[in-house]
């Protein structure tokens, strides 16, 4: 059984265990004398959406690209500061729901026995403990989840004895409006945020069998109950006009069902998707690599589901009214990170999420490429928030100014099509793509016979002129290259498919005949900028120069083998100057080992991840100041990256068992996704494949890849083909 375990309750955040229902989610520590259980809604934004647009932007453009093309990166920063940057400089922030307070009495006594478990298998936290007082033993056992099909979190509290007493009450430090009673066992707190913001309605409503339940003031009072149960609903004027109604009415509902109904429903909805992949590696010393792969699918699913915003920096997992970064959705690889597991693990409709975010900011989008830059179509930066803001977030030269953001979100239409095969789904979201490759067509300039980006950044690194001088900004960094490629190709492809020949697919054409090609420097690395510059910076995090070899497929060890040598010398460098210091950037290094076939480096990598950045309670962990913080994207990327270590797989073939590590010699997976709708088990035992299935949802050709074994396979819809036999030499 994959879980997360305590023997004690939580001494702080990073042990307590989450659950979430897309919407909602909480932090279970656990107690027996007071509790508190920290909330999420994905909806509690502070602030109304302004626009930030610098009027100053298209005036300068000109005069700031002639400085870059002139060599005076300086002034061209400078330049930049003023008159790019939004106004004001921040977005909006994500901020927490606040929490419940639970101070309980009769629970003295020693404890005995105590667990505090989080069961991936159905997605719920469980705590339970003997007390023993005055040669009494009284067994506490308390049950928590969040339930997608109901909408709410719920909890259910039992005792052996019926002395289950305890107040409650919501909190949200002074940042709510009201506060109190709707009845004699629900209480509620509303606000909203900030002049003009979002409001919220939260309440918690207690049922109970012995004992009795009563509200004075705020606080709900149960008192020598045998079981409890307790259902929290939030509900907020960004999905509702009517969401009080709404938040009440889903407790109504909750009060009708009662909690096995709801825990069955929720079951039933979770394992449909959690239990289509399965791994298991043998030897107790990969556990954790299981576990840690399951817990990044339970995270996604948690917190990322049909109707519910995308998944940010934190997931819908923050504690702060003033979180690291805003927990904002950092769109310069972290949220584009955040669904690189969606497909290959089986979860595609936890992506969608993301796609209404992307329609969401089309509007803003295009207001920014106007204005800005005088450009047609979609633009935005390297940030945007609840609202879809899409101008330029911070005073931060390496990051600020980079117009490849919504680029890099547009590649994932694509993924989410090759995989699904759901065409409405493509021609939904064509015309947003065709505004993404439209501002190209604009914003590229001419430069030595490329057409490249001016300004551009490559995120979110500096480099060395050859007086000294130190810079960021630049014409065509790599990355910006790299992404278009695949943008265009996406596009084209999208337009192929939808019978859509036009002048802006012949002009897409002849763009991507003038991208410079990705090229090797002095050091026999992946250059990250069209010069050959030093670093300031060797082991940084970012290593943005090889999205070519990940998440793209540019750069492969067959197809393209000098690059790919190139590359691993990237990251022997990075690696050689204490690059992978974060968790996001480790779970990227994993990925690119991976997919240079390197098993026992990408193992390595993820050891490196789980030892310095990861929480006891397994949420990935990044350095801020002189601590570190949970940031989500390093929790995916790490479980992608396991994916990606025993099947990868492009839109015209599949490699089985590609970098497996010497320490995962034998073991079992199922139910790994590939494009063109087709699923993959695997077994195999001393390293090599022993047995494995492959089914499609349609008629197809498929090209396999297992080790210097290719076999291309005609494939039936719904008909299972044995692998094992086909893939011997």
């Amino acid at each position: 059984m994959n879980s997360i375990c305590f023997k004690k309750t939580a001494d702080s955040w990073r042990e307590a265990l989450p659950i979430g229902n897309g919407r909602l989610g909480a932090m279970i520590s656990g107690g027996q004398k007071k509790e508190v259980i920290q909330l999420n809604q994905d909806s509690i934004w502070y602030g109304s959406p302004i626009n930030r647009i610098n009027p100053e932007a298209k005036e300068h453009l000109s005069r700031i690209r002639s400085l870059i093309q002139e060599g005076r990166i300086p002034e061209a920063e400078k330049l930049m500061t003023y008159t790019l940057s939004g106004i004001p400089q921040s977005q909006r922030p994500y901020q927490t729901l606040g929490n419940i307070e639970l101070t309980y009495y009769s629970q003295k006594g020693d404890v005995t026995g105590y667990h505090r478990r989080l069961d991936l298998d159905d997605g719920e936290v469980t705590e339970s403990y003997q007390l023993h007082n005055n040669d009494n033993s009284i067994h506490i056992y308390k049950e928590y989840l969040a339930s997608y099909p109901h909408g709410i979190l719920a909890f259910h509290f039992c005792s052996s004895e019926g002395t289950i007493s305890f107040d409650a009450i919501l909190r949200r430090g002074r940042f709510y409006d009201h506060a109190g009673h709707l009845d004699n066992h629900t209480i509620f707190m509303d606000g909203s945020l900030g002049e003009g913001g979002i409001s919220f309605f939260t309440a918690i409503r207690a049922e109970v069998t012995g004992g009795n339940v009563e509200t004075l003031g705020e606080h709900l009072l149960i008192r020598n109950a045998r079981e409890v149960n307790l259902y929290l609903s939030c509900e907020t004027s960004f999905y509702s006009k009517d969401f009080k109604s709404l938040a009440v009415g889903k407790l109504d509902q909750a009060s009708h069902d009662g909690f096995s109904c709801i825990r069955q429903k929720h079951q039933d909805d979770y394992k449909k998707l959690y239990h289509q992949v399965s791994l298991h590696l043998n030897g107790e010393e990969n556990s954790f690599a299981e576990t840690y792969f399951q817990f990044g699918r339970y995270l996604l699913i948690s917190c990322s589901r049909p109707e519910s915003l995308p998944a940010n920096l934190q997931g819908i997992w923050n504690d702060s009214f003033a979180p690291a970064w805003d927990s904002k959705f950092t769109i310069n690889i972290n949220t584009e990170m955040n669904y690189w597991p969606a497909e290959i693990c089986g979860l595609s409709e936890c992506h969608l999420p993301l796609f209404d975010h992307l329609l969401r900011m089309w509007k803003n989008g295009k207001q920014a490429a106007e204005e800005m830059y005088g450009c047609r179509g979609f633009v935005a930066h390297h940030n945007t928030d609840i609202w879809g803001d899409c101008a330029p977030q911070d005073l931060y030269v390496p990051a600020s100014y980079w117009v490849m953001g919504g680029a890099w979100l547009a590649t994932h239409i694509w993924t989410h099509y090759i995989y699904s095969g759901d065409t409405a789904f493509l021609k939904k979201m064509y015309p947003f793509m065709k505004d993404v490759v439209l501002f190209f067509h604009d914003f590229l300039i001419e430069d030595h016979g490329n057409l490249v980006t001016c300004p551009s950044v490559s995120p979110e690194n500096t480099y060395i002129l050859s007086n000294g001088t130190k810079g960021r900004v630049c014409a065509g960094s790599s990355i910006d290259t790299q992404i278009l490629r695949d943008l265009l190709e996406d596009y084209m492809k999208a337009s192929n498919i939808l019978s859509i020949e036009d002048e802006y697919t012949k002009n897409t054409k002849r763009i991507l005949e003038k991208l410079s090609p990705t090229k090797i420097g002095k050091y026999g690395q992946i250059m990250e900028w069209r010069e050959d510059y030093d670093e300031a910076e060797p082991g940084h995090r970012h290593i943005s120069q090889l999205y070519a070899l990940h998440p793209s497929h540019q750069i492969t060890p067959d197809r393209t083998p000098e690059l790919a040598v190139a590359a691993g010398k990237t990251l022997e460098r990075r690696l050689q100057y204490g690059g992978g210091h974060t968790g996001w950037s480790c779970a990227w290094i994993v990925n690119f080992y991976a997919r240079l076939g390197n098993g026992n480096q990408a193992f390595k990598n993820l050891e490196k991840l789980w030892k310095q950045s990861t929480f006891p309670n397994m949420m990935d962990s990044h350095p801020r100041g002189n601590g570190a913080v949970f940031q989500i994207d390093g929790n995916f990327g790490a479980t992608a990256a396991i994916a990606e270590m025993l099947i990868q797989a492009d839109e015209n073939r599949i490699l089985l068992l590609p970098a497996l590590p010497d320490k995962w010699k034998s073991g079992s997976v199922s139910g790994l996704c590939a494009p063109g709708g087709i699923q993959i088990s695997l077994t195999w035992s001393d390293g090599k494949l022993t047995h494995g299935t492959l089914s499609s949802n349609h008629t197809q050709e498929v090209h396999l890849i297992y080790g210097k074994i290719k076999r291309s396979i005609a494939v039936t819809a719904g008909e299972q083909i044995d692998l094992a036999e086909l893939m011997q030499a």
